[in-house]
């Protein structure tokens, strides 16, 4: 049977101009969310002393989980985060994740992935410092995790990513959550 949008291509509605302005905010907004991932990985890998120095870079030896999770640790999960701060495969799972949700905003790719993992990551993250400073349970993280979600499932991936070209993978037909 043909499909109906390639035999009567009039019937489909055009696109407005609002929902193209719409498609290029959240592309924008993915790539800027991928760029804050991005950063926090390479910053930690090498040290570019803007929150992590040098010497303490995951690469001269430092560890990514052990300041912030053994001193700013506050609230009801203190104790976890203690438990787990400096641990090797925290370390590599926080480095992994900042990586492979970055690589996947950045370039489109995975946002289901990108916006369960990243979500997740935010959520851990906000329940470090809990209660946060200006809200009494509200802060950056919860709002970065909404928004990643929103990105997965506006499809922020296709425009100015390959988002498109990733969907049509057979590997992603098998494995949809790699959508």
């Amino acid at each position: 049977m043909p499909d109906p949008e390639s035999v009567h291509p009039e019937l489909i509605p055009a696109e407005t101009r609002n929902a193209k302005a719409a498609r290029y905010v959240g592309a924008l907004t993915r790539i800027s969310l991928g760029t804050i991932f991005m950063w926090a990985f390479l910053d930690k890998l090498f040290g570019f002393g803007h929150e992590t120095p040098s010497d303490a870079s995951w690469l001269n030896g430092g560890s990514p989980t052990r300041g912030f999770l053994s001193f700013a640790a506050t609230g009801p999960f203190t104790g976890f985060y203690h438990t787990i701060a400096g641990a090797a495969w925290a370390d590599w799972m926080f480095m992994l994740g900042l990586f492979a949700i970055g690589i996947a905003l950045l370039t489109g790719v995975a946002m289901r992935f990108a916006a369960v993992a990243g979500g997740l990551l935010l959520v851990m993250m906000w329940s470090v410092v809990l209660p946060p400073d200006n809200h009494l349970f509200m802060d950056d993280h919860l709002i970065y995790a909404m928004v990643l979600a929103l990105l997965a499932l506006t499809g922020a991936g296709h425009t100015a990513g390959l988002g498109t070209w990733w969907d049509r993978q057979t590997l992603v037909h098998r494995f949809p959550i790699l959508r």
